[in-house]
């Protein structure tokens, strides 16, 4: 019977597919670790990525079908606590989590607080004030942030670095947020606080509409910001890091980083097509990162973390 089921080899090679599918960006920087961190990421890539799936109703990312939220959430908590018991699932992408829990001695409240984030949304969720749209971010990527440390070598009981891996996956969550305003209207989401549109006069629901875009640039450019603060926190952690671990996390982070950068300049026109960076603009990182991996420790001289930054659930 054990000969039918998926190899390791087979599930990597799946979870590679996942994230070359779902996410160029991420793709390219994971290419920069060594060989077994490389493979781990994959791997929990891969589940991230059909939880998200199975939460929108998409495929790797991309347009899909009709999602029942509740029944999409009943089933990623169900694969996933199997795969936490050590079962074979019989689903590649939780199967993928179980590998890569196993092995890099995942802490299990990280995968299950990344799982609140999807209940966050099943439930139609949104935030009313500012501090509410921060704890959702920790949820689907903070969290991730706080597993990706771990699965790089970061002892689980080292908080510090956590929070600064928990800053990255913030900044990213901000620059997404700021990136699809209008893609998620359309699925009926609104990540910008209440608070905020009030501030702006925004009516309830109207905030993509012409006559208050160029209002809604300016919230845009309020996460932009509070990306760019939070993917420096983060690089400040990099000297705890491997080498080559350093490398993926500063390319992942300028990568982003352009991306926040390009919806703060377009203004009201950041949702004429969706923000991307191109294959040139992703090996000008990794070169520029080369440099600055090497030179962490100069560059990110310890510092006691901004405590104007939200900070992570202990």
């Amino acid at each position: 019977m054990s000969g039918l089921l998926p190899s390791r080899a087979a599930l990597v090679a799946t979870a590679q597919e996942a994230i070359a599918r779902g996410s160029g960006s991420f793709a390219a920087a994971s290419k920069l670790f060594d060989r077994k961190t490389r493979e781990r990421a994959w791997l929990l890539y891969a589940w991230c990525r059909a939880c998200d799936d199975l939460a929108d109703g998409q495929d790797h990312g991309h347009e899909g079908g009709e999602a029942d939220a509740q029944a999409g959430l009943e089933r990623m908590r169900l694969l996933t606590e199997a795969a936490l018991a050590g079962q074979w699932v019989g689903d590649p992408a939780f199967d993928a989590l179980r590998i890569v829990a196993a092995e890099a001695n995942l802490p299990h409240r990280y995968i299950r607080d990344v799982l609140e984030g999807f209940a966050l949304d099943a439930a139609e969720w949104g935030p009313r004030h500012e501090s509410d749209l921060y704890v959702y971010c920790y949820h689907v990527a903070g969290a991730v942030g706080c597993l990706m440390a771990v699965i790089m070598g970061v002892s689980p009981d080292d908080e510090a670095t956590l929070d600064r891996a928990c800053d990255l996956g913030i900044a990213f969550q901000l620059a997404n947020i700021a990136r699809d305003i209008e893609a998620d209207d359309r699925m009926g989401r609104c990540y910008l606080p209440q608070d905020w549109l009030t501030e702006m006069d925004i009516p309830p629901g109207q905030h993509v509409k012409p006559p208050f875009r160029q209002r809604l640039a300016v919230l845009a450019g309020r996460l932009t910001a509070g990306a760019a603060d939070y993917a420096e926190s983060a690089r400040a952690g990099t000297p705890a890091l491997g080498f080559r671990s350093a490398w993926a996390v500063l390319a992942a982070a300028g990568i982003y980083g352009d991306i926040a950068k390009k919806v703060s300049a377009r203004g009201e026109h950041a949702w004429d097509h969706r923000v991307a960076t191109s294959g040139l603009e992703k090996l000008r990182w990794i070169a520029r990162s080369w440099w600055q991996a090497l030179r962490r420790k100069g560059l990110y001289p310890p510092a006691p973390r901004d405590p104007e930054l939200w900070t992570r659930p202990r």
